[in-house]
């Protein structure tokens, strides 16, 4: 029989654990995709990226569409089109926003003042599109999500309909890989602990439920506060 000897580092919860693991040859999956190397265990994925956090559990599947976490920048992802957390005036910002207008070079700011100029920006829980600029993306879907209120003023069903649009937008293109950051948790203080489940649940409910193409969802979450409330959020949902 054939062993292989696996010696792996990743970093859980900001401390340095080693995997030492023996198993047969055909137990394991691997693949290098343009992100990294990925090794699967199962249902679990550990995945050595440039130093980005990664973790366990990563990923779910629906159908034939895989949603995957990460902690990392998301202008640095290889996806058909990354969805910024844009405002209603589309005019930049700061955060996720600002990042995406930096990276992407102008070309993104002047489309955002065209579609401005013929509807006068874009509504909280809507989503418009632009190319990409310089970022290795096709496109970049702009979502207004919510300015958390205290929960009473419809918060969740305008974060669920930023995510709804930002699916339904690529799936007018017909698109495959779409990576979103966490809606509304920056400057518009929606607690990333309700946040991360309306999020994820949303997704799951789209992919379930509605046509589109897609076969990759990723969540690439910027800090380890909010990869690790999704992470618990997208626990549960497996639970469930």
């Amino acid at each position: 029989m054939s062993y292989c000897f696996i010696l792996m580092e990743c970093w859980r919860r900001s401390k340095c654990i080693i995997f030492h693991s023996y198993m047969t040859d055909s137990n394991i999956k691997a693949s290098r995709e343009p992100e990294g190397f990925y090794v699967w265990f199962g249902e679990g994925v550990v995945m050595e990226s440039r130093g980005e956090r990664s973790d366990v559990p990563m990923r779910m599947v629906v159908g034939e569409t895989e949603i995957r976490l990460k902690q990392g920048d998301i202008t640095r992802e290889e996806v058909d089109a990354i969805v910024n957390a844009a405002n209603s005036g589309l005019l930049g910002g700061g955060g996720v926003d600002g990042a995406i207008h930096r990276a992407g070079g102008p070309e993104i700011m002047e489309e955002c003042r065209q579609i401005r100029a013929r509807q006068g920006g874009c509504p909280t829980g809507k989503a418009v599109v632009t190319g990409a600029g310089k970022l290795k993306a096709r496109y970049v879907i702009h979502a207004v999500g919510p300015v958390w209120r205290g929960g009473d003023g419809g918060e969740e069903e305008l974060l669920r309909s930023a995510y709804r649009e930002s699916l339904q937008r690529a799936a007018e293109r017909q698109l495959q890989r779409i990576a979103f950051p966490s809606l509304s948790t920056g400057a518009y203080g929606y607690p990333v602990d309700k946040a991360a489940p309306v999020a994820l649940s949303e997704v799951i409910r789209f992919l379930k439920e509605e046509n589109h193409s897609l076969r990759e969802v990723r969540f690439v979450l910027f800090n380890e506060e909010t990869y690790q409330a999704y992470e618990t959020a997208l626990s549960r949902l497996k639970e469930s």
